[in-house]
């Protein structure tokens, strides 16, 4: 009977402890690590354990359970010696097997609470700067395809998978930062050997003859969005930008010379140029000395200077931008806007430093760049009823500019009489001739179409139109310009023909910014004269300085223009002039 409680033990032992390897996984870690350590002679002893573990899973035989159970005793002390062969010592408990396998998951367990605590973080949002996210439940450690899984490398096939695991991830994680300006940190776990392979500022501070030695590094003027998205970059190979976070990020890739994501930055502050954001984005792109967005936002604040004036963003420029903006030759604005815009800007300047926005505060934030403002060029209405009643100039200075509008003997001003320049408009026509017919060219309230596209940004300033074929006529018409269904810009206008080939130009009230690689719609409906000329021998492409323009028939055309004749014989625009590279 001894021997049949025996055995009956032995099986009900053998199938607990069966299920709880089965329950944790931890069987097959240190069935393999025995196995090579049964290999060495100084783990001879260890052979039995292993011998156990094959057998547990393989042995039926009743008769055999002696041998097991013997073998088992035999090495229960050697293990409690032994036992910090396995999980630094988290092995060393008793019973000598079973409860070594419970105390291995447990420390697997911890491992998994302390070093994974980051692993649903890699999801975390990039734009999320701030506090540390809340910890996340604990992963299951089976099944879920995460680092808890002790098994967590075989499911993820792929160098670059397993790389991305360990994306603000404590497991393994050697270096942490502590990112954020203060009271508003967080603390981002990271890999020094990932780092360094991407940049060699990290290099030099991991590796280099002044390696750092510190656990944690204190990063205060990088917002915590944006190095998670340096990290992405690093650890995955994807760059996910947003426009809240973009001049972050491009900040942090050129403090730790990350080129790649630099570039990506700019790229999308090229696409994302509007003039409600060129001029701030000018004042970054000084800073970060980005010459190509540089002449990209010119491009925008030369062509819609009054629009870029006015935005938000102007007030938050730095006094250099400031300087370079109000000296610009190429602006296309008045001089009563500029002046506007600096007295905004000399606000918010006073604000920024508790001061109260009065007329002699703005001009002592203004300093020397107020004579940078063209006030003589100015209309004698616009001066007397605008700039000499803003209170900015000084007595003195509003009698000499007066005396320099009406004196034949004027006065030395501080200030440029010379006009701006602003832009000059170039014109692309697509037609070879025109010509008129005693029947054609008639309007009675149809539209006339023609889409276009451009492989550079362009502005369109307005269109040139035919006017009448039979004596002078007045017009009137409407313009729109159009992106896939969307109205950009529109402008009611008149015109007055008379009666030559030549054409007549109409304009919108601001530029139209016009993207490469994409087809625009232009339209006109007239009303007048009912004859008029219109173009014949119209061509497909056509290039102007260094903006070529391809065209086609547009379906809202419900007056026979087209490619090859009809109206809308030009676009005007403003665009670049000279080679870019």
């Amino acid at each position: 009977m001894m021997l049949g409680e025996d055995h009956v033990g032995a099986k009900v032992g053998k199938t607990a402890l069966a299920w709880v390897l089965r329950q944790t996984n931890v069987w097959y870690m240190l069935y393999h690590f025995a196995q090579k350590a049964s290999k060495d002679s100084s783990f001879s002893q260890l052979q039995t354990e292993v011998s156990i573990l094959d057998d547990l899973f393989t042995w039926d035989d009743p008769s055999d359970h002696n041998n097991l159970l013997e073998g088992f005793n035999i090495n229960s002390q050697y293990n409690r010696n032994r036992a910090d062969v396995f999980s630094n010592g988290s092995l060393n408990n008793s019973p000598p097997f079973a409860s070594n396998l419970q105390g291995a998951h447990s420390h697997l367990h911890s491992v998994s609470q302390k070093d994974t605590g980051g692993l649903l973080q890699v999801m975390q949002p990039a734009s999320n700067p701030g506090s540390p996210p809340p910890s996340p439940p604990l992963a299951s450690p089976i099944g879920q395809g995460g680092t808890s899984d002790p098994n967590w490398q075989a499911l993820k096939p792929t160098v670059r998978e397993r790389n991305a695991a360990m994306f603000n991830n404590d497991l393994m994680a050697d270096i942490r930062f502590v990112v954020g300006s203060p009271g508003c940190t967080q603390v981002i776990p990271a890999h020094k050997y990932v780092l360094a392979t991407g940049s060699s500022v990290f290099y030099a501070m991991f590796y280099g003859g002044l390696a750092e030695c510190k656990e944690e590094i204190e990063v205060p003027d990088v917002e915590p969005s944006a190095f998670l998205i340096l990290l992405k970059y690093l650890y995955c190979d994807e760059i996910q930008l947003e426009a809240d976070t973009v001049l972050a990020t491009l900040y942090v890739a050129k403090k730790y010379i990350v080129p790649h994501l630099a570039r990506a930055c700019v790229n999308y502050l090229e696409t994302s140029l509007t003039a409600k954001n060129a001029c701030l984005l000018l004042s970054q792109s000084r800073l970060f000395e980005e010459p190509e967005l540089m002449q990209r936002c010119w491009e925008v604040i030369d062509a819609q200077a009054e629009m870029a004036l006015k935005s938000e963003g102007f007030v938050d420029i730095d006094m250099s931008t400031l300087e370079s903006v109000l000296s610009r030759e190429t602006l296309n604005c008045k001089e009563m806007n500029l002046l506007e815009a600096a007295l905004n800007w000399a606000a918010a300047e006073c604000g920024r430093r508790d001061m109260e926005a009065t007329p002699q505060n703005k001009r002592a934030m203004l300093g020397n760049a107020l004579y940078l403002i063209r006030i003589p060029t100015m209309t004698l209405e616009e001066f007397a009823n605008g700039a000499a009643q803003k209170g900015i100039l000084t007595q003195q200075e509003t009698i000499d500019i007066f005396f320099h509008f009406t004196a034949n003997n004027k006065p030395s001003l501080q200030y440029p009489i010379k006009a701006r320049a602003g832009l000059k408009s170039q014109i692309c026509h697509r037609f070879q001739s025109c010509a008129y017919r005693s029947n054609q060219w008639r309007y009675r309230g149809r539209c006339d179409s023609i889409q276009f596209s451009v492989d550079r940004r362009i502005f369109v300033v307005g269109f040139g139109l035919y006017g009448s074929s039979n004596g002078a006529a007045d017009y009137s018409v409407k313009i729109e310009l159009k992106r896939l269904g969307r109205v950009l810009a529109e402008n009611n206008n008149t015109f007055f023909s008379d009666g030559s080939s030549n054409t007549f130009h109409v304009y919108f009230d601001n530029p139209i910014q016009v993207e490469p690689e994409t087809f625009y719609t232009a339209s006109a409906v007239l009303d007048g004269g009912e004859l008029s000329y219109f173009g014949q021998e119209g061509m497909s492409e056509v290039t102007v300085g260094q903006v070529t323009f391809q065209f086609q028939c547009s379906s809202e055309s419900t007056n026979g223009t087209g490619v090859q004749g009809g109206q809308i014989p030009e676009l005007i625009f403003y665009g670049p002039t000279h080679d870019e590279h």
